[in-house]
């Protein structure tokens, strides 16, 4: 794949998770935000502190700051999956374009959020101590490496074993290996129990579903539209030759 394939596949990527982004930041404000309220008001409630004055108005995070970091984080991630979808086509398996792109943005969904959400999962305010949340993200980091990490590894160790034991033996090896490695790191890390007793479970469970929600809007959008995009630069005359039959067809109709 010559410079100028990566560099327009870099660009669709990234106008890709543009697009995912925009459709993320949408189930965000409409799932999240009214969770995120509640959240504040039961915080603020329960706080004896109310001189404290916010430095960013709750209004601009939810509207301005929220689309910020959603659209930014979008066209980041697809660059980066863009550059991984650019060494993994061809040596993953006899996919096209469209499938490529749908297992990267699959794996990079289980992977980068799926696993380390299960072991730390999302916290709204009010929950959680406050002289512990550098540990908490430090150990949600150190779960997304390791999940990154050991995928990567049992990819590799799954090409090396398809000779021997064939691509279904060896692609169900690499997924128990990766399931075992990570079962251990779920056992051996620390976990954190700080929900009180007060905070209303069914509200907990509700921002926690709105993030997963988030994400796998943003990864589903992604691989579907970059898997399009993908298709029509390196597939040319598979997208024209298709549209030709279509349109064949219906004359076809037409006339009978």
């Amino acid at each position: 794949m010559n410079s100028i394939s990566v560099r327009a596949l870099l660009v669709r990527g990234m106008l890709a998770g543009l697009v995912a982004g925009v459709l993320a930041l949408a189930v965000a404000y409409f799932l999240g935000e009214s969770r995120v309220d509640a959240a504040i008001a039961l915080e603020e409630a329960h706080s004896h502190d109310h001189g404290g004055e916010e430095l960013v108005s709750r209004t601009m995070q939810s509207t301005a700051g929220l689309a910020t970091g959603v659209l930014v984080f979008g066209v980041a991630i697809g660059g980066i999956a863009a550059l991984v979808f650019c060494y993994a086509l061809g040596r993953i398996g006899r996919f096209g374009p469209r499938a490529t792109a749908a297992l990267i943005a699959g794996a990079a969904l289980l992977t980068v959020y799926v696993v380390p959400f299960l072991k730390y999962p999302a916290n709204p305010p009010a929950v959680g101590n406050p002289d512990t949340i550098g540990r908490r993200t430090g150990l949600f980091f150190l779960m997304v490496a390791l999940s990154v990490l050991l995928a990567v590894a049992a990819v590799i160790l799954g090409r090396r074993l398809a000779p021997r034991l064939g691509n279904w033996n060896a692609t169900i090896t690499a997924a128990g290996g990766y399931i075992v490695v990570i079962g251990l790191a779920y056992a051996f890390l620390p976990s954190f129990n700080e929900v009180g007793e007060d905070f209303p479970a069914s509200l907990l469970w509700e921002f926690r579903l709105a993030t997963l929600a988030v994400q796998v809007t943003l990864w589903a959008v992604f691989g579907v539209v970059f898997g399009h995009l993908t298709e029509r630069l390196l597939l040319p005359g598979a997208t024209a030759t298709g549209s030709s039959s279509a349109a064949s067809d219906r004359t076809a109709a037409a006339a009978g």
